[in-house]
């Protein structure tokens, strides 16, 4: 990877992170989708772990605020199994077929929240679902949120609890992965060499924009996070 691309990479990730940090979602899909014309898709989720653990623990360390831990441990235990599920399928199932299918629920799911938000009512079965099936998606794509935002939703009244159980879910699933990748030899040098260079940079730049967060109201916040869930599900089924 050239020192350019390094340069471009830290740019794309400060925007695309920024977002993250303030929503709680989506900086990994945008990120992988502008940066994948000039770099391993594979290269960009392996590195993704850097500026996904960075704003999982500096949302988590600068907001006000307590986690709910009976269902944070419940979210990550179904998430657990689900991710068990994941990797089997990965090896063993057509992901193309389960790519439509989840593509599909998120699309349900992103159309109600839009078209009628604070409405989506959760029965205990279907949180445990939606829990299996953000593990299902994490351990198969490498992606969870557009599903644990759905249930977080559903779940919390206030924006900045759905962001920092999102945040905190998050966390603990890539740090799963990291250990994953370091057990297998995964960081290449080239990907280390990028996240020595971008680290710093992406450090004080998402502290900073943490604050941001506090400045979306209510309404835009779950607004926002609906119109991309939904957006996530209809690219999904077109690619």
């Amino acid at each position: 990877m050239t020192p350019e691309l390094i340069i471009l990479l830290t740019l794309v990730c400060v925007v695309t992170y920024t977002f993250e940090i303030v929503f709680g979602l989506a900086g990994t899909i945008i990120m992988v989708t502008l940066m994948s014309y000039f770099i391993d898709a594979q290269v960009l989720v392996i590195y993704s772990a850097l500026p996904q653990l960075l704003v999982a623990s500096i949302g988590l360390v600068r907001t006000p605020g307590h986690l709910n831990f009976k269902t944070l441990g419940t979210m990550l235990l179904f998430a657990s199994f689900g991710a068990i599920g994941g990797l089997w399928l990965f090896y063993y199932f057509s992901a193309d077929v389960f790519r439509v299918l989840l593509a599909g629920a998120i699309t349900v799911f992103g159309l109600y929240l839009v078209i009628a938000p604070g409405r989506l009512q959760l029965t205990p079965w279907l949180r445990r679902f939606l829990d299996t099936l953000s593990g299902v998606s994490q351990g198969l794509f490498g992606i969870s949120g557009p599903i644990a935002m759905t249930r977080l939703l559903a779940t919390f009244d206030n924006k900045t609890a759905v962001r920092n159980h999102a945040l905190a879910f998050f966390l603990s699933m890539n740090l799963f992965r990291v250990v994953g990748y370091l057990l297998n030899g995964t960081f290449s040098v080239e990907i280390q060499e990028a996240m020595l260079w971008s680290a710093p940079v992406l450090a004080v730049s998402l502290w900073f924009a943490n604050h941001l967060h506090f400045k979306v109201n209510e309404m835009w916040f779950r607004r926002v996070v609906a119109w991309v869930i939904l957006a996530g599900g209809i690219a999904m089924l077109l690619t």
